[in-house]
């Protein structure tokens, strides 16, 4: 099992090799879309490549939940209901689901994809826990 450090390395390389970012840009909190610029259809690549750096199988919406904002219980004038926090609780326990929790609008969910919270997805799955 690698290290949080060797993680953390391997996750920056990744975003650096998918987003064309420079390596310095790549900290723990910066946020995929709006610090390193990273657009939907970057999402798949990134996927891929940690499933190939890492020999792990990321299944289609673990690490980057979709459609949430289409569920009308999850979702409700733009903001996220109790109920949609709770499943995001569920589907996303490697991100912040409790700063985001404070302004729940669903154009703030993209602030929930920091390099961090992939750090975090990847080390629950090399200790073979569902992230």
């Amino acid at each position: 099992m690698p290290t949080a450090d060797e993680i953390y390395t391997k996750v920056r390389d990744t975003l650096v090799d998918a987003l064309g970012v420079d390596d310095d840009e790549v900290t723990p909190e910066a946020t995929l879309v709006g610090d390193l610029g990273a657009e939907s259809i970057d999402f798949l690549d990134i996927v891929f490549r940690l499933e190939k750096n890492f020999s792990i199988k990321i299944p289609r919406g673990e690490l980057f939940p979709e459609s949430l904002a289409a569920d009308q219980t999850l979702v409700k004038d733009g903001v996220v209901t109790p109920q949609g926090i709770a499943e995001l609780r569920t589907r996303m326990s490697h991100a912040d689901i409790d700063k985001f929790a404070k302004n729940p609008k669903v154009e703030n969910i993209q602030e929930l994809f920091t390099v961090q919270m992939i750090v975090n997805f990847v080390q629950k799955k090399l200790a073979g826990g569902a992230a």
